[in-house]
């Protein structure tokens, strides 16, 4: 009889979709929240058919360590650069991630920072809770409107447009930049405008990063952008922290070009409680949780789950990133 298929998940996941999984395969959970250190999940990948790993690093290291049975990755989230999915390919190991499900919420995400930071809200309830709300007086955490500001979104993708659906509600003019323009009918319902890289940094009250990290994006919001910036502008960031070159950022902010900065990622995660960018008043640092409601988690590990059975099974994972693996003779 032969063996069952073998499958290692990086993290706890939500959701009853686990289950499934086990019927049909022997499932090992690493059991902490934090990644497992480096040399230990080497040694867990070893004669797996599968694995689940949540922002673990795939590379050519992991892959010999893995063994030439392996057949699937699932990467739980749509942003896939931490696997290089090129050597991936090349061993007829399939990649998939989990795109669409989380759009809507990491999109509330970047809300939140956005009238977090134009607000100043987290700094007000520090305040609060430190005793000072009688002391700060009348006239202390002055902010800024969000309601008729202008919105650049770097990256119209699914995110992106989801920010710029909800931006109808404060009647913001949207601008966007990327390297295709959208439909004009999209254009149209998102009542958004495609302007140039620099046009965009330059009228725009607040800047959302939802590019991918790619080397070509990598620092993409470095001095020079910051330097084109409108004085007074606020930075969010719910993409990867690699596109913002964060010396700069706290360079920025320093000089007063930049009011504020909202994130959601940084370089590297997790950042050091230590770094100067979390003890400042004018920026918002969240731990990457674009993604984390009960709904769209429990959906992300079905995705991840339906993804692997197919691997299993020598089918196509329906969300495959290379589909070139499975033209591999």
């Amino acid at each position: 009889m032969p063996a069952r298929p073998s499958i290692l998940i990086t993290r706890p996941l939500p959701g009853d979709a686990l289950d499934l999984l086990r019927i049909q395969a022997d499932v090992e959970t690493w059991p902490e929240r934090q990644a497992p250190p480096r040399a230990e999940l080497l040694r867990l990948v070893a004669g797996r058919d599968g694995i689940l790993v949540i922002g673990d690093r795939v590379n050519d290291e992991l892959l010999d360590a893995a063994g030439p049975q392996l057949r699937g990755i699932a990467q739980y989230g749509v942003g896939y650069d931490n696997v290089d999915v090129a050597a991936c390919t090349r061993r007829g190991a399939a990649v998939s991630n989990t795109p669409g499900v989380l759009s809507g919420t990491t999109a509330e995400i970047a809300w939140a920072l956005i009238l977090a930071t134009a607000r100043r809200v987290t700094e007000a309830e520090r305040l609060v809770r430190a005793g000072g709300w009688g002391a700060a007086g009348f006239g202390a955490l002055m902010g800024v409107d969000v309601g008729g500001a202008t919105l650049g979104i770097v990256g119209m993708g699914r995110i992106g447009q989801e920010v710029a659906r909800r931006a109808l509600g404060f009647r913001m003019e949207v601008l966007y930049h990327q390297r295709r323009r959208l439909d004009p009918s999209i254009e149209r319902e998102l009542n958004a405008t495609y302007v140039p890289f620099e046009a965009l940094l330059e009228r725009s009250d607040f800047v959302s990063v939802h590019a991918p990290a790619t080397p070509e994006t990598r620092h993409l919001m470095n001095a020079a952008a910051f330097a084109r910036m409108k004085p007074g502008a606020i930075l969010i960031n719910t993409s990867r922290g690699t596109l913002v070159d964060q010396e700069a950022l706290i360079a920025a902010l320093d000089a007063g070009r930049l009011r504020a900065a909202g994130l959601d990622v940084t370089d590297p995660e997790p950042i050091a409680a230590d770094h100067p960018l979390v003890g400042r008043d004018d920026v918002v640092v969240l731990p990457h949780i674009g993604s984390a409601t009960h709904a769209t988690r429990a959906k992300m590990t079905e995705m991840c789950v339906k993804n692997l059975l197919a691997a299993l099974h020598g089918e196509r994972m329906p969300w495959v990133v290379d589909p070139a693996v499975y033209d591999r003779p």
